[in-house]
């Protein structure tokens, strides 16, 4: 009996994304500043949209809507890495 994680993980198609977002190297301080620019510390925050005292609708943390988080995050991390251990910067800025 095949579970749904075992049939998902065989049929990901987000797969090579993956392999292509966890193989990239950082080797480049400009692409390393402007990873670490673009990709936020933290996942942003979930927020309840209301309108005249009414919650219309809530919006989860957009990290659980992104299939690829983990993946980006990672990328993130191999940025900061690059800047503080290769090239000695300070990295704190980006936290």
């Amino acid at each position: 009996m095949t579970s749904f994680a075992q049939f998902q993980g065989q049929n990901d198609l987000l797969q090579p994304i993956r392999q292509w977002l966890d193989s990239i190297e950082i080797h480049n301080i400009k692409l390393a500043h402007s990873l670490c620019k673009l990709i936020p510390a933290q996942c942003p925050f979930e927020r309840d949209i209301i309108l005249f005292g009414r919650k219309l609708f809530h919006i989860p943390p957009m990290c659980k809507l992104n299939p690829l988080y983990e993946e980006v995050v990672s990328l993130r991390f191999r940025a900061l890495c690059y800047l503080a251990d290769e090239c000695g910067e300070d990295v704190t800025a980006y936290c």
